[in-house]
């Protein structure tokens, strides 16, 4: 039976969205896309309009988390920080946007309704005297979104429709800007309560500022101070902070399920603590040189029972209705394989379903020897 840890249908993916914190979006198609993959993984009849749907009722918005994500609303105020300093002129980002080119930019909104970055290609050629082309105002736009005064209320395909922030935001959310201490606090609650266990490093990761760094530790020291949390030293990582309640449930089993996981997923977006806990050195391959890639252009790590088992590099080609298995690696630290094939044969018919695709083709297996095997059970089961 497959488990559900957050039940069904649309409130679990919101559930799965609030445990998180956020789920990053990416545009890479070679598969399902990254949000739609990581909510599918925790929701087993996730549907990708549950999502659409979860933005449209203003329950999650997209921002900004340490890439761009689909947050739960009740955290919005968590992104004013961000918002404060782009329109202020601190992010770097953006500082040559003309005002009158965002002035214009808004006014349309405002007049017109939600637009897409194409609307404005069009309205700009037929305006006699505006500017060369279209690329500042979707600059304008990309500004605008940042520092908070539109907000996306969904897309089409993945070109995103804005609106004005003050049309989209719900009159119940919080819109107060934490302070330095209670944004230190949210990061290091958010990463708890999706990972159970963190470290300084991962919770500041790609967030810059001494004090920053400082207001995480100590946000950390009290919580240690108050036994919430304990401070483990494993070897070859930083200090790692572990909620008690963790700690308790140590010994319980996990799902005996093969999961393929995004190479966005929150598991292991932070690969030096996967590579810490897990001896699993995981790397996304499509921004290396193709001479230099080990595993593949677009390899997806493959989890059973609490373990990195291996990855698998594949290419939904969803015209043809066929899910290709052009690489897939299990570790050698496995040893003997064999009864991992029926469940990950399962994963990959289940994988192949939530793509669209109702053929598998395998064309290499590692170890080698186990390449024929597979290629004649997907053969079978075709």
């Amino acid at each position: 039976m497959t488990s559900q840890p957050f039940g069904k249908g649309k409130e679990a993916v919101l559930a799965a969205i609030v445990h998180l914190g956020y789920v990053q979006i990416d545009t890479l198609a070679v598969v399902e896309r990254a949000h739609h993959h990581t909510l599918w993984t925790r929701v087993p009849d996730y549907r990708n309009d549950y999502l659409e749907q979860l933005v449209a009722e203003r329950s999650v918005f997209e921002y900004w988390f340490h890439a761009a994500a689909y947050l739960p609303m009740r955290d919005f105020r968590f992104a004013l920080p961000r918002m404060m300093r782009h329109k202020r002129g601190e992010s770097g980002s953006y500082t040559q946007v003309d005002p009158k080119v965002m002035g214009y930019v808004l006014d349309k909104i405002r007049l017109d309704g939600p637009q897409k970055a194409r609307d404005f290609k069009s309205s700009i050629k037929k305006k006699a005297g505006s500017w060369w082309d279209w690329k500042p105002a979707k600059i304008a736009l990309e500004k605008l979104f940042m520092q908070g005064d539109i907000m996306v209320i969904g897309r089409e395909g993945m070109e995103k429709k804005y609106d004005l922030t003050e049309r989209v935001l719900p009159g119940t959310v919080n819109t107060t800007e934490p302070d330095p201490l209670e944004y230190a606090e949210y990061l290091v609650n958010t990463h708890l309560r999706a990972y159970g266990l963190t470290s300084v490093k991962q919770i500041t990761h790609l967030r810059k500022g001494k004090l920053l760094k400082n207001n995480v530790e100590q946000v950390l020291q009290t919580f240690l101070e108050e036994k919430t949390l304990q401070e483990v030293k494993l070897p070859g990582m930083p200090p790692v902070y572990v909620r008690h309640a963790l700690l308790d449930q140590a010994g319980s089993q996990p799902t005996p399920e093969v999961r393929i996981l995004s190479p966005f997923d929150n598991a292991v977006i932070h690969r030096d603590r996967v590579e810490g806990l897990f001896q699993f050195d995981f790397r996304l391959e499509c921004y290396v040189p193709k001479d230099k890639r080990q595993f593949g252009y677009f390899c997806l790590p493959i989890l059973f029972k609490g373990d990195f088992i291996g990855r698998v590099d594949c290419k939904a080609h969803r015209k043809m209705g066929q899910l290709e298995i052009i690489h897939l690696h299990l570790e050698k630290r496995q040893g003997d394989v064999n009864g991992l094939l029926e469940p990950i044969m399962h994963a990959i018919k289940e994988f192949a379903i939530f793509n669209g695709c109702h053929a598998i083709k395998c064309s290499r297996v590692s170890p080698g020897n186990l390449t024929s095997t597979f290629s004649e059970l997907f053969n079978e089961k075709n």
